[in-house]
């Protein structure tokens, strides 16, 4: 989901439908940057906390500031509502992966009901745009970025947490008019999913894009996965049409169809809350066979984990990557599977002096700081973390939590890390790495202490 480049991607010698047509940038593919919208200073932090240390709340401090607020921007074209930059000069829009940890957190501080609002807004206002040049099967996509003018609309989403950071925002704050505004949008965005990633609908999500650039594609997931080497973008298997190109990814990720099964989850649950029980039926009937698509096809014994399949001979692809945990931040597993997954996790293939690799150790292709093979992010241990402790393997989710926070604590707050060495990578005070608190606030860590004041850990 990051990207180390600026890609110029109008053209390219593919050619795209009249409705694809990306739209113009500037000559010298500058964007727009947007002011920031700093009232960081205007918040006091610390009293909201309590910690076992000093570099605790120091650390706690440091990421509300500069991970949550300073990242918040006034409107910019397109954006018509307050919105949130991950970070550093290239990241100039509003990602889905990035800004779900982002309001997660602002909605624990008081009065930011509306900016979080106007967050989501940017989503649906999306949408909105999208739908009114798209073919109605590619209609209710939410790109990956809301880029700033006058970059182009990126043409493919990004893992689907959508539902589950609303989730978690109505959680902290009870905001039933985010509710209202989002859970019918969710709805309407989980099924553009399912219609255009499960093509041979068995219950399984691959990648794609309708630019038909395969890296697009790629970056709907974790960019440079090695599980995705030898990913081919093909027409869709069943459907023809006049406009109709190779959009759809032909291998099936298990992390990606992890992070719906998440979301599903979360929409069942807040379409329950609105009192929608047949949506929330809807919702449960593609999480039942998601899940059993996933334990019959993607679970490997010997592996210890979900890999990755093709999508038309459902094939495994032999290598286990960071996508292949996420289905324990799902609940996927069977205990069975969840205890096997846990030991794999606790072997030298995967116990780097800095936990966990995103690639098998033992793989060829793994180097401690190479991006997506072999580094480390802070989200993303947080997302296993959080599956080993539901799954009651908490001493194993501590041990990742602690060492997350303590390198964190030592070398700063950083977009990812070097798995052996515990160096910063990519950008400093990078938005997603506001996680490295929520592992805390969940309970997740042992070592690293910090609660709500008078409020239980949320989860």
């Amino acid at each position: 989901m990051r990207r180390r480049q600026f890609l110029k991607l109008a053209g390219g010698g593919i050619a795209l439908s009249p409705w694809l047509q990306p739209s113009v940038i500037a000559a010298d593919g500058s964007a727009a940057t947007g002011s920031v919208l700093d009232n960081s200073k205007d918040v006091n932090i610390r009293p909201l906390f309590e910690a076992n240390s000093e570099e605790v709340l120091a650390l706690a401090e440091a990421v509300f500031r500069k991970c949550v607020l300073e990242k918040i921007r006034p409107p910019v074209e397109p954006l018509q509502h307050t919105w949130v930059q991950p970070g550093g000069p290239y990241y100039m829009g509003q990602w889905i992966w990035d800004t779900m940890f982002v309001v997660d957190l602002l909605s624990i501080l008081p009065g930011k009901q509306q900016v979080i609002r106007d967050v989501f807004q940017n989503y649906w206002d999306f949408q909105d745009r999208w739908n009114k040049k798209m073919p109605e099967y590619a209609r209710d996509m939410v790109t990956v970025a809301i880029k700033t003018a006058p970059q182009e609309v990126r043409q493919f989403s990004q893992i689907p947490i959508l539902a589950w950071g609303a989730e978690r925002v109505y959680q902290r704050n009870r905001d039933r008019e985010l509710l209202k505004q989002c859970l019918g949008r969710l709805e309407r965005f989980h099924d553009w999913f399912w219609r255009e990633r499960d093509v041979t609908n068995i219950g399984l999500i691959a990648v794609g894009s309708y630019s038909g650039i395969l890296q697009h594609a790629r970056w709907e997931t974790f960019d440079y996965d090695c599980a995705m080497d030898d990913l081919k973008l093909t027409p869709h298997p069943t459907r023809e049409g006049p406009n109709e190109g190779a959009w759809y990814g032909d291998i099936c990720m298990a992390g990606n169809t992890a992070y719906l099964v998440l979301g599903e989850r979360s929409l069942a649950r807040l379409a329950e809350i609105a009192g929608d029980q047949e949506m929330a039926a809807r919702r449960k009937t593609r999480i039942e066979k998601a899940v059993k698509a996933m334990r019959d096809h993607m679970w490997d014994e010997q592996a210890g984990t979900f890999l990755a399949v093709r999508r038309d001979s459902l094939e495994k692809i032999p290598v286990a990557t960071i996508s292949s945990w996420i289905p324990l931040a799902a609940g996927v597993p069977t205990q069975a599977m969840a205890k096997r997954m846990a030991e794999v996790l606790a072997s030298p293939a995967w116990q780097t002096p800095l936990p966990v690799p995103t690639v098998d150790r033992t793989d060829k292709r793994w180097k401690s700081n190479a991006f997506w093979r072999g580094d480390v992010w802070p989200p993303t241990n947080y997302q296993i973390a959080s599956g080993l402790a539901a799954y009651g393997h908490k001493d194993l989710a501590a041990d990742i939590a602690d060492k997350t926070i303590a390198n964190a604590i030592k070398n700063g707050i950083s977009e990812h890390y070097d798995s052996v060495s515990g160096q910063p990578l990519g950008v400093k005070d990078y938005c997603m790495s506001s996680t490295l608190v929520t592992m805390m606030l969940d309970g997740l860590a042992q070592e690293h202490n910090l609660n709500l004041r008078d409020k239980r850990p949320a989860h």
